[in-house]
C-alpha cells in the first residue's frame, strides 16, 4: 500500500478524532475545569492575595498600578496555560473512548495499520490540546493588552515553545496511561483527578515557594514544574524588567522567587536553558517509553 494512501488514512482518522472531542460537550467541559476554577479563584480571591503579597515586598516604594495588574494577569494566564496543556491532553484522548465504545474493533478488522491508528490518536490528542491552548493564549494576550502589555517577541516565542512541548509531554503521558485503561469509570476518575490536583502540584493555585519544604522538593523532580516556571518567565519577565526601573534588585528578586519566576533546585538557581532542557528531555524519554510499551503490547496481542 502506497505511503500516500497511508497518509490519507492518517489524516482522516486524525480529523475524525479531533471532531469527536470537540463535539463531546461533557468531555470538553471536564478538560477545562481547572482553567475555570483558576479564573473564578482569581476574580474572587487570588488577585487580591497576589497584590497584597507584592505590596508587602515593596513596602515604602510606589509602583504604578498597571504594573501590578499586568503582573497578576500574567500570573493568571501562565497558570491557566500550564494546567491546560496537561488537563486538556488527558481529557481529549480518543484512544480510550474508542476502546470503551468498542469502535476499535471496527478499526482492527479494517485495512488500517495499527501503527497508523495509534499515531492518529496521538496527533489528534496533540492538535486538540494545542487548539485550546492557543485560544487561551490569544485571550490572555488580549487581556494583557488592555491592562498592561510588556511581553517582548522573545517572551512570546518562549510561551509558544512551552505550549508545544508541554502539550506533547501531557499527550504522551496520557496515552501511556490510556493504553492500560478499559473502563469509563477509570477514565472519568483519572480526568477528574488530574483536572483537580494538577493545579496544586504545578503551583498554579499557590506559588511553589509558599509550600512546605517537602512539597517543594517533590515538585522539583516533576517535569511539569519546569514547564510552569517557563510560562511564568514568558509572561512575567517583561513586567519585572519594567518594575526594576523603579525598584531595587533585591525587591525584584524577592518578587521573582516568591512568585516562581525563578526556580531554585536545592538552593541553586535553574537557568532558562536548563528549564527548557529538562522538559524537552523528559518529553523524549516519555516518547521512548510510549513507543516501547506500544510495541510490547502489540506483540502480546499478536
Amino acid at each position: 500500500m502506497s505511503s500516500k494512501s497511508q497518509f490519507k488514512k492518517l489524516t482522516y482518522l486524525t480529523m475524525r478524532n479531533v471532531k469527536i472531542y470537540f463535539k463531546d460537550r461533557m468531555t470538553f467541559f471536564v478538560s477545562l475545569i481547572t482553567p475555570i476554577i483558576l479564573l473564578v479563584l482569581f476574580v474572587f480571591f487570588l488577585q487580591t492575595t497576589y497584590e497584597d503579597s507584592i505590596f508587602s515586598i515593596i513596602q515604602g516604594f510606589d509602583v504604578d498600578q498597571k504594573f501590578i495588574d499586568s503582573f497578576t494577569g500574567g500570573w493568571l494566564f501562565s497558570s491557566i496555560l500550564s494546567t491546560s496543556c496537561i488537563t486538556v491532553a488527558f481529557c481529549s484522548g480518543m484512544m480510550v473512548i474508542d476502546k470503551i465504545n468498542k469502535n476499535n474493533i471496527d478499526f482492527i478488522v479494517s485495512p488500517v495499520k495499527k501503527s497508523i491508528l495509534q499515531l492518529s490518536y496521538v496527533i489528534a490528542n496533540v492538535f486538540s490540546t494545542l487548539i485550546i491552548a492557543f485560544i487561551l493564549l490569544v485571550i490572555g494576550l488580549i487581556y494583557l493588552a488592555f491592562i498592561g502589555f510588556y511581553l517582548s517577541f522573545l517572551d512570546l516565542l518562549l510561551i509558544i515553545f512551552t505550549i508545544v512541548i508541554t502539550s506533547l509531554f501531557g499527550t504522551i503521558l496520557a496515552n501511556i496511561i490510556w493504553i492500560f485503561t478499559k473502563t469509563q469509570g477509570v477514565v472519568s476518575g483519572i480526568c477528574t483527578l488530574v483536572s483537580a490536583l494538577y493545579g496544586f502540584i504545578c503551583g498554579a493555585y499557590m506559588p511553589i515557594s509558599t509550600m512546605g519544604s517537602g512539597m517543594q522538593t517533590f515538585t522539583a523532580f516533576l517535569p511539569g514544574t519546569y514547564a510552569t516556571i517557563l510560562f511564568r518567565q514568558g509572561f512575567l519577565n517583561g513586567v519585572l524588567n519594567e518594575m526594576s526601573k523603579t525598584l531595587p534588585n533585591e525587591m525584584i528578586n524577592g518578587i521573582a522567587e516568591g512568585f516562581d519566576v525563578r526556580m531554585l533546585f536545592f538552593g541553586n538557581n535553574v537557568s532558562t536553558l536548563a528549564l527548557i532542557l529538562v522538559i524537552t528531555i523528559s518529553t523524549f524519554v516519555l516518547l521512548g517509553i510510549f513507543l516501547l510499551i506500544s510495541k510490547l503490547k502489540f506483540r502480546n496481542n499478536n
